[in-house]
């Protein structure tokens, strides 16, 4: 029973110490702040400078990833590290807390609710956070020269004024700005690191091209909602819109539409039901196409480079109806004076032998006698009126009439033919024309930006 009791009386005392350690570990990990800062630690207060200097925090960004380019939203998503540094001279380092060969320690994000921070904050972010999956993906690391250093992981929707003008050939600058919220310049001053912003190699945008290297500023800007000038740094990310879809999708298809409608100027008269539709669907083809496009982007006041496109392609297929209905007009015309030509009468020979007293003419429209008077007239006079009368009836014919025989080979010429004819190298030459004019221009103002 003895030997119990002293068991029982060891397995106590054990039992303490035990409880004992546990609370002293526990009371260790409580203070383990305390082991780096000072008693008199205030971690509202900034970190003492020169004469009055700011204090510098420099500032370094890994984009891992920019997705979701919204361009109705007029946003964009960054997927980034972000890295701060500055001094903080009242921490106390022991050399027991680095690891052999190190002159860092790396604690534990809780470590920073303990110090005191800089507030910069991204100044047209509509949202921004710090990635979590069990817990937030961010670390405090100290240096042996009383460098601090903050890292996140964080992921955030930036606003970014977009402008369509040159669409789809647009260029969208999109800077991203930081600034401290409540330090002034006096306070704080930021300033990029030597790394600035880097991205990811692997990094690929789906329809734009990123444009390297990435502009970096740093400014101070006054705010007169917090009545001041404060610390801002900026960098601008210039998206380059990639041509080859809407080459595919848009430009050719388009270009092939109108060339079809050009067909219509081969189709005589005869196949009207065959002309009327093909110049209908070439109009209601660019008109879908139109109407699907617009709904790409968001709808603007002013007029894009692909409003100038889709509206010159559909001017030339309605040009091209115009023209349709200009020949069957003259079509009409042209049938209607055959059709009401009167038959000469058979008087013609008596009055060639000089048996009828009265003359009868006709000038292709009327017919008209008058009494046959001989005049005496010279050869020479003869000469003029023939050839002068005859020249300005068939100038004044040529003009105001629908056929015409020509001179030289004695055919007769139809107007609503010829201007098929005509048509067939007007309309592809002034297709090539616009084409010339549109996109050197489009591409100068491109490379302008």
């Amino acid at each position: 029973m003895v030997a119990t009791g002293k068991q029982w009386l060891f397995a106590g005392i054990t039992l303490v110490l035990c409880l004992c350690k546990i609370t002293e570990a526990k009371k260790n990990y409580t203070l383990r702040p305390r082991v780096v800062l000072p008693e008199n630690y205030v971690k509202e207060v900034r970190p003492p400078s020169k004469k009055g200097n700011p204090v510098i925090v420099k500032f370094s960004i890994f984009v891992v990833d920019i997705n979701s380019i919204n361009v109705e939203d007029m946003d964009f998503r960054v997927d980034m590290f972000m890295h701060q540094t500055w001094k903080e001279s009242r921490l106390k380092l022991p050399d027991d807390i680095f690891e052999e060969g190190d002159d860092y320690v790396t604690l534990p994000p809780e470590f920073f609710e303990n110090l005191w921070q800089p507030d910069p904050y991204f100044l047209n972010s509509k949202v921004a956070e710090i990635a979590t999956l069990t817990h937030k993906f961010s670390s405090v690391t100290l240096y042996k020269n009383k460098t601090v250093r903050y890292a996140a992981r964080m992921h955030a929707i930036m606003a970014c004024q977009m402008e369509f003008q040159l669409y789809p050939m647009d260029i969208q600058i999109c800077p991203v700005f930081i600034e401290s919220f409540s330090y002034n310049t006096q306070k704080v001053r930021l300033k990029w690191a030597d790394a600035g912003v880097t991205l990811n190699p692997e990094l690929k945008l789906l329809q734009y091209n990123l444009g390297q290297p990435l502009e970096l500023d740093e400014t101070n800007g006054y705010m007169p909602e917090k009545h001041g000038n404060f610390s801002r740094l900026t960098v601008y990310f210039k998206f380059e819109r990639q041509i080859g879809h809407h080459l595919i999708q848009t430009f050719a298809p388009s270009s092939l539409v109108v060339m079809l409608s050009w067909f219509s100027f081969w189709l005589g008269l005869d196949a009207i039901p065959g002309r009327v539709t093909l110049l209908v669907t070439c109009m209601l083809t660019l008109v879908t196409m139109f109407t699907g496009l617009r709904a790409d982007i968001p709808p603007v006041a002013y007029v894009k480079a692909l409003d100038l496109w889709m509206a010159g392609c559909m001017l030339f297929v309605f040009a091209a109806f115009v023209e349709f209905v200009v020949v069957k007009v003259l079509d009409v015309q042209y049938q209607y004076q055959i059709n009401r030509v009167p038959k000469v009468p058979m008087r013609i020979n008596a009055m060639e032998k000089g048996q009828c007293p009265n003359i009868t003419t006709w000038d292709g429209v009327n017919i008209r006698s008058r009494k046959s008077t001989p005049t005496a007239t010279t050869p020479g006079q003869a000469s003029l009126q023939g050839n002068g009368g005859a020249t300005k009836a068939n100038r004044r014919q040529s003009i105001l009439s629908v056929a015409w025989t020509d001179v030289d080979t004695g055919v007769e010429k139809i107007m609503w033919r010829e201007i098929d004819k005509v048509s067939r190298i007007v309309f592809p030459g002034l297709f090539l024309v616009f084409v010339i004019l549109y996109w050197p221009a489009l591409l100068l103002k491109s490379s302008a930006i």
